[in-house]
């Protein structure tokens, strides 16, 4: 297969260098209205990253961060070497950028959209539907301008080569190239440039740091961070094959035999299931396709039903699938790695084992560990990936994790192959209790904590909350010191999803009895065993975009109504200061801190 490689791309070089002077595309230009922008037009010379044209854009990320913004079309080149082109959002923020020097650039390397083109990233942006919405508003309440690649094939007409790394990586790069040229937009070709993405966009980041030193040299590149990898591709297809991320290897077999259509002969070896299934998938956003073919296996859609160890003995596919694997080459500059523990889709190993690679050869990697699955990871990790962009633009000494002798992670992942269930394992809650009457808050301690599974499949929550015993002051007549416990009845219990379209729902109920336990001043507390006569429902209810966890957290916030108390010759009173309706509540769940390894 290199040397197909070789081959090709010498094609094109020559090709190029054939071309009249004339052919040269002219200065970039505004681009036309509508969906015209996507239609490339005819055949042009010029450098990679070269902007072919650019129009001004809207772009809605849910949050009143944006100052002005683009849609650009730009040069590119494939991972075979040939010439495509590629558009993509170029984003400057309303903030000011306080840190050193210029304000700094982002390329925003996205994770996985679908295989239509309405899934683009630009288009998405545009409507306010992109899922990823919350982490790129972040980067831009930081200051940073925030490029984001539509990669190859996804608006152009042509079929998107997912999952192919170089082509990915190039169109990553060259973004930057393109948003320079911008007239009047203030971006430096100069200033500091980081990469993030997240699975695909993992993907993209990573390999972007590999080639970046040949292909952009002159980029002023200073951190990558790359979340939830698949650095082994025959490792991460065996562990989506039948599990609950089929749909994603689907993905990748398209995107590859796009890229490679003489090593993976599709046509030839998908099966009249397997080439419905691939125009339902082409058709679809990734949620859609998510459910869609979840738990599949590859060999339901393939001629005389072939698994994917048998589709991988093929010598063409094989080179096609591990040409795809990081850590031949070295990253150029700083690396934040980061994985879910419990990631279902992209095992913690194999991205693990590429951190070890890449520190042998002599790469400064930071590598932390989540502990939740793919989806949830990929947003509770953002404010750790900016703080450390944040401390790469300031000029602190890289924490490298290269020089830890932990014992590597080992996945603790629900089982492929079943439902789709999302864990939240002790996640800290952080709660307060507005007690009406006497207008006062109660908050709870700080190791309280929750724990729920989100059977996404079966729609269903189930979960439980710890709040040890803990000390208050209440203004009952005087300013009493108060010892109270918030018992859970059952189980946290309701109903939760994730749609087609990836809005989180979620509805459930925590019960659980309040009980004044005693009070008094200081050490000297009397007993009062005072507990509500009937559990107080705590409804734990959220709707918004799954990106909404990029926040950090989860909040639930309602109102409820205490029972009345039994609290012996004390009832009387504590009834008509405590009890009754209007008492409100806030819930708020964080994930654990992630560990560094």
């Amino acid at each position: 297969m290199m040397s197909k490689r070789i081959l090709k791309a010498g094609y094109i070089g020559l090709l190029a260098s054939m071309l009249p002077v004339g052919v040269a595309m002219a200065a970039p230009s505004v681009g036309p209205s509508g969906m015209d922008f996507y239609e490339v037009p005819s055949i042009y010379a010029g450098s990679n990253g070269d902007l072919i044209w650019y129009r001004s854009a809207t772009v809605d990320v849910g949050a009143s961060v944006v100052s002005k913004a683009w849609n650009v079309m730009y040069r590119s080149t494939d991972s075979l070497g040939a010439t495509n082109t590629v558009t993509g959002t170029v984003i400057v923020p309303n903030a000011a950028w306080t840190g050193p020097g210029e304000r700094p650039t982002l390329s925003y390397a996205v994770g996985t959209h679908g295989l239509a083109q309405g899934c683009a990233p630009s288009l998405q942006l545009a409507g306010g539907t992109d899922y990823e919405n919350r982490n790129i508003a972040a980067a831009l309440a930081k200051g940073y301008a925030v490029l984001v690649t539509d990669n190859a094939g996804y608006t152009t007409g042509d079929s998107p080569t997912y999952l192919a790394g170089e082509s990915q990586a190039h169109a990553v790069l060259d973004i930057f190239t393109a948003a320079s040229q911008i007239p009047n937009a203030g971006i430096s070709a100069n200033a500091p440039a980081v990469i993030w993405g997240y699975s695909q966009g993992g993907q993209t980041a990573s390999w972007a740091g590999e080639v970046q030193k040949s292909y952009a040299p002159d980029l002023n590149l200073v951190a990558i961070a790359a979340g939830g990898t698949p650095a082994d591709f025959p490792s991460t297809a065996a562990y989506l094959d039948g599990s609950a991320g089929a749909s994603f290897l689907l993905g990748a077999v398209v995107g590859l035999a796009e890229q490679y259509p003489d090593d993976i002969p599709l046509d030839e070896l998908a099966s009249a299931n397997g080439h419905a299934a691939i125009a339902v998938a082409k058709d679809q956003c990734v949620f859609e396709s998510l459910f869609d073919f979840m738990n599949d296996s590859i060999s339901e859609y393939t001629v005389g039903s072939k698994g994917l160890t048998e589709l991988l003995a093929i010598p063409s596919v094989n080179d096609a699938v591990t040409a795809q694997n990081l850590g031949d080459g070295k990253p150029s500059v700083p690396v934040y790695q980061y994985h879910g523990q419990a990631d279902e889709f992209i095992e913690i190993e194999q991205h693990a084992a590429l951190k070890k690679r890449y520190c042998g050869k002599f790469a400064k990697v930071t590598f932390d560990i989540f502990p939740s699955e793919h989806i949830v990871t990929q947003f509770q990790a953002a404010p750790h990936v900016l703080e450390w962009f944040d401390e790469r633009f300031a000029g602190t000494s890289v924490d490298n994790s290269c020089y830890s002798f932990s014992q590597a992670p080992k996945s603790n992942a629900n089982p492929g192959g079943g439902d789709f269930v999302v864990s939240l394992n002790d996640w800290n809650l952080g709660a307060t209790i507005h007690l009406a009457t006497l207008d006062q808050d109660v908050i709870l301690p700080e190791d309280s904590s929750l724990t729920a599974d989100t059977n996404i499949t079966q729609g269903t929550l189930m979960g439980s909350m710890s709040v040890p015993d803990f000390d208050t002051k209440l203004n009952i007549l005087v300013n009493l010191d108060v010892n109270l416990s918030i018992e859970p009845v059952g189980p946290i219990t309701g109903t939760a999803g994730l749609s087609r379209d990836g809005m989180l729902n979620i509805d459930g109920q925590a019960d659980a009895n309040v009980l004044i336990n005693a009070a008094g001043f200081g050490w000297l507390k009397l007993p009062f065993n005072c507990t509500t006569t009937s559990p107080v429902a705590f409804p734990i209810a959220y709707e918004g975009p799954i990106g909404d966890l990029g926040a950090g957290y989860l909040e639930f916030n309602g109102t409820t109504e205490f029972s009345e108390l039994k609290c012996g010759w004390m009832t009387s009173l504590f009834n008509s200061l405590v009890a009754g309706p209007g008492q409100q509540y806030q819930f708020t769940v964080t994930p654990p801190a992630p560990t560094r390894w």
